[in-house]
């Protein structure tokens, strides 16, 4: 890349991460159409990888006293991995489109849901019999599409966790997930000739986390909601200009 194309996939990366930073998700979603306007789709999602996986974790690791909180976590990220397995391996032959539209779909119901029931929330003994099929789901897409973000972060909001819970729930996923996809890269060869951009794109990622924190304190409990919402609607229609446009 040169050097026009790494400032530009730099600037790409602290937007993606800034809003990452506040509700947890947004990073790959946000930055890579960006950053794949300028270069290709695979060095896109190369740039993003080790970003996107970093800070998850820090931001997992700093919201680690909420754990406790959190509800079906070890059942989402198994079933999670099997589906990214099954979703790897065996429908690699089937067409992006169909599973975009599936995806589209489920999230705009919920959107919609939360915007005309505020209160809308999913209960625990309702949560632990569907986490499985969840869990599988957003494995298989990610394993298909190598996205999974909007299925996921609506299933996580619909639990209306306390906002560090909900961080810690989210980003422990997907480091779950990112670190899969880093060593499907790896071993794929994919960050040859690429680690410039990634590893510079962690100093603006890990420079957003405390901003986000900030930001994050500063919001009522409904303006926290609305904000999540709002990410959830941006990287859905990201998703489908990515696909479609």
């Amino acid at each position: 890349m040169s050097g026009e194309e790494i400032a530009v996939a730099l600037a790409a990366i602290l937007l993606g991460s800034a809003i990452k930073s506040i509700s947890g998700m947004g990073l790959p979603l946000v930055s890579i159409p960006i950053i794949s306007f300028i270069t290709d789709l695979e060095t896109a999602v190369a740039a993003v990888a080790i970003p996107n996986l970093l800070i998850n974790i820090v931001m997992a690791w700093r919201s680690r006293e909420s754990r406790a909180e959190t509800r079906d976590l070890p059942v989402l990220g198994a079933t999670g991995v099997v589906g990214g397995v099954v979703g790897t391996y065996a429908l690699v032959s089937f067409s992006e489109a169909p599973l975009v539209v599936a995806l589209i779909a489920v999230v705009a119901i919920y959107v919609i849901t939360f915007v005309r029931m505020p209160d809308f929330r999913i209960t625990p003994a309702a949560s632990r019999r569907a986490a499985p099929g969840v869990g599988l789901a957003t494995g298989l897409l990610q394993g298909a599409i190598g996205i999974s973000g909007p299925l996921i972060g609506s299933w996580i909001h619909c639990y209306r966790l306390e906002r560090r819970a909900h961080i810690f729930s989210i980003t422990t996923l997907f480091a779950l997930t990112g670190a899969a996809q880093l060593v499907a890269l790896l071993i794929a060869g994919e960050l040859s000739g690429r680690w410039t951009v990634a590893v510079l794109g962690c100093l603006p990622a890990l420079a957003t986390v405390p901003f986000g924190e900030h930001l994050r304190n500063r919001f009522s409990s409904e303006g926290f909601d609305r904000f999540v919402v709002a990410t959830i609607a941006v990287t859905v229609t990201a998703l489908a200009i990515r696909t479609f446009a």
